[in-house]
């Protein structure tokens, strides 16, 4: 297992629609190994889900994982561990709800982003076995944004008023009053 670097904002890996995965790619053991390697990598950097492009791969894949001791996101909810190939999302609302993103290629800043509350996501599991899940809350949202990154789109594509684009430094401003 291996801990890869994170691309940033700016290299344009990060602006390509990735390619999906086959049924013979998902099952092998180089995809094995880099499913490993990308939950090593997202656990080092303390993160909660991370995409294959994130780290140079132009393909469909990501993982999900909120762990119950988060330190960018404390209080989250955990969840399971998600690997997600080739996800086609679905809006089941149009009600949005909005949450401060951040992301490990955008390091140091968050956003206030709004996004719709209840999705559904049809996917292939790692073992290649068709999946389909609904997700509302804080779930929907790190997967939209998780899935953005499979399209070529970063949380800063989402921002509708660049006031609401803060460094983390300065988060504890935002509960306070003026």
């Amino acid at each position: 297992m291996s801990v890869h670097t994170i691309l940033k904002m700016g290299n344009p890996i990060l602006r390509k629609l990735s390619l999906p995965y086959s049924h013979g790619e998902i099952e092998s053991e180089e995809t094995k190994k880099l499913i490993s390697d990308m939950f090593e990598t997202m656990e080092a950097v303390g993160g909660i889900g991370l995409a294959a492009p994130q780290i140079g791969i132009n393909k469909q894949l990501t993982i999900i994982e909120l762990p119950t001791d988060s330190d960018r996101y404390p209080d989250a909810p955990s969840s399971e561990r998600f690997v997600i190939f080739n996800p086609k999302i679905s809006f089941l609302t149009d009600e949005l709800q909005g949450f401060w993103e951040g992301c490990l290629s955008v390091p140091g800043l968050r956003g206030f982003v709004e996004r719709p509350r209840r999705i559904k996501v049809d996917y292939l599991d790692q073992n290649g076995s068709q999946q389909s899940i609904e997700l509302e809350g804080f779930l929907a949202t790190v997967f939209q944004h998780e899935l953005d990154h499979l399209f070529g789109k970063i949380y800063v594509d989402h921002i509708k008023d660049t006031k609401l684009l803060i460094f983390e430094s300065e988060a504890h401003f935002l509960n306070k009053s003026e």
